[in-house]
């Protein structure tokens, strides 16, 4: 009999068309889900004949409570090397082996400057005005050159999308708690000497920090009252580190000119949740990653993970560190 293999969030219905899943057909069957799981009930009925499961960056949780509900489940892959949404101990006490894929930094560069640029050219509205019979020219773009692109991280994201500014002509500028003068000097930007003067002084603020306890809602209602109200704020890296309540109303009270974000606290984003309708708001359901080659890393690795398993030699272990 076959093993039974769960793609997990294929909303474009493509994991098995960009990568070759034909080495395992003999003895793995491959099932795709191309709609999320709600909450875990509906999970644990989905998987409860499943033995190994792909789940896509850190979508769906995997807490001790759903690995006790998955006696079958001996294989679990996820895309990227870096997980905070599996408990890593439940699984090793499950006896679920864990492993991961590469990834690019560049496909949420690329987007983090698509949004940027769309955001400061209006470029949606301008489009759906010309698609729809609206006015002829309705916005000002907001120019780029001369103007100070305030980085909040310096890390592999954060210093590709400096260059990007620095070749359009702007003053760029990062912060981050572990930031040193020689890092900033590598990459040719200044050094803000603290996160509100990187605020206060940021035309275009972009995050680019990886979410833990000292970055959890670092851009609070505070933070968020030091931008200046012709600045724009770009997060393409995790919802949490911005707190989504202070940015809805920093939005309606027009206190900052807008905002572009590709990240959000509950994914997919609930119908009827204000940043649905916010304005000031360039929005994307989480596109920071899905490109065809990274699809195609995360799935083809996700191939060779299963051959490694089924060999008994598993390769690309999370946590890395285990």
């Amino acid at each position: 009999m076959r093993l039974r293999c769960a793609v997990l969030d294929d909303f474009q219905q493509v994991a098995t068309t960009l990568a070759d899943w034909s080495p395992l057909a003999d003895r793995v069957e491959v099932v795709s889900y191309g709609g999320h799981f709600a909450d875990e009930d509906a999970l644990a009925a989905a998987l409860a004949d499943v033995d190994i499961v792909v789940t896509l960056r850190e979508r769906v949780p995997f807490p001790a409570s759903l690995f006790a509900r998955l006696p079958r489940l001996k294989l679990l892959v996820a895309s990227g090397m870096r997980n905070s949404v599996i408990d890593h101990d439940a699984a090793e006490a499950h006896g679920v082996t864990v492993c991961g894929t590469a990834s690019s930094s560049t496909p949420p560069v690329e987007l983090t400057w698509a949004l940027l640029l769309g955001l400061a050219r209006g470029i949606v509205q301008e489009s759906n005005a010309l698609r729809t019979q609206g006015p002829w020219q309705s916005t000002v773009g907001a120019d780029l050159h001369g103007r100070r692109l305030a980085l909040l991280g310096l890390g592999r994201i954060g210093s590709r999308v400096a260059r990007i500014g620095l070749a359009f002509g702007m003053r760029v500028s990062a912060w981050s708690q572990n930031l040193t003068q020689e890092r900033a000097d590598e990459v040719g930007v200044e050094r803000a000497p603290s996160l509100q003067d990187l605020l206060a002084t940021g035309d275009f603020v972009s995050v680019h920090l990886a979410l833990g306890d000292r970055t959890r809602g670092l851009l609070g209602p505070a933070e968020l009252a030091l931008l200046k109200p012709t600045a724009h704020l770009i997060n393409t890296s995790r919802a949490a580190i911005v707190d989504q309540d202070a940015l809805l109303a920093a939005l309606h009270e027009g206190r900052i000119a807008g905002a572009a974000v590709d990240v959000f606290d509950t994914e997919p984003l609930p119908a009827d949740h204000p940043l649905r309708t916010a304005p000031r708001l360039l929005a994307t359901p989480h596109l920071g990653y899905v490109t065809q080659a990274n699809y195609a890393t995360y799935y083809g690795q996700a191939v060779e993970n299963i051959e490694a398993y089924l060999a008994g030699s598993p390769v690309r272990r999370l946590p890395q560190d285990a």
